[in-house]
């Protein structure tokens, strides 16, 4: 690491409350931890990342520990059981009727008819939109842009040692575009959830105080906005 990071006990000290930040937004209530517990692998995570980080790439340290301190968390959490590869498999189930029912129907299904060609219930539909919102926690990218809720592919282009070529910028700021149009179609609330989760980055149980809905509420709202805003984009991506 360069010298102007060497005094890594207070580097350390200078982010725990950015690990604490991190770990107060994730949802963790169903796992045999506590929130000492993600502290502590938070932490581990920022050491990784004062170990690892490379000044040359030109990217803030604050992004990349975030990441880091992010993605070591949810690993653990995954290592746990809580998104295990059954969730993942009934949600690409979910996207892969979705798909398919828009060919056959010609235009956007709706839920309830997805949950009768999956032979789901409610219970079942809002476990999907609680596994999109654990998704979430670690790419936003992945979940809106691929089927599969493994790995961190944020974490992978920081970590690449060749610069971006310009078809990756222009594609980078094509994919914004599209996500920025996608969003703007939304429901007033979607947006306003998506606004208060994302760029004012408030926590689930601050959310819940605005809205006036209960915490797991928020949280199965959020998985169906990005169920929803998976499929705008997919139609827009389409279209441009």
């Amino acid at each position: 690491m360069s010298s102007a990071y060497t005094d890594k006990d207070n580097l350390i000290m200078k982010h725990l409350p950015l690990v604490k930040k991190i770990i107060s937004r994730i949802e963790f209530k169903d796992y045999a931890m506590d929130q000492d517990d993600l502290f502590s692998i938070g932490v581990i995570g920022l050491m990784d990342a004062i170990e690892k980080f490379d000044l040359s790439k030109k990217v803030p340290f604050e992004a990349y520990a975030t990441l880091r301190i992010k993605g070591t968390v949810i690993d653990e959490l995954r290592r746990c059981g809580k998104v295990s590869r059954n969730k993942i498999d009934k949600l690409n189930q979910y996207y892969r009727t979705k798909e398919e029912l828009e060919k056959s129907f010609m235009r956007t299904p709706e839920e309830k008819e997805i949950c009768m060609e999956l032979g789901i219930d409610d219970k079942q539909l809002s476990s999907i939109h609680e596994t999109v919102h654990y998704l979430s926690a670690v790419s936003l990218e992945s979940t809106l842009y691929t089927n599969d809720g493994e790995g961190f592919s944020m974490l992978d282009i920081i970590e690449d040692r060749d610069s971006p070529t310009p078809e990756d910028r222009i594609m980078g700021l094509e994919m914004n575009k599209i996500l920025q149009d996608a969003i703007k179609l939304l429901p007033e609330r979607d947006q306003r959830i998506l606004n208060l989760y994302y760029v004012e980055e408030l926590s689930l149980k601050e959310i819940s105080y605005i809205l006036d809905i209960s915490i797991p509420r928020v949280s199965q709202l959020h998985g169906k906005i990005l169920l929803n805003l998976r499929s705008t984009i997919v139609d827009l991506t389409e279209v441009y």
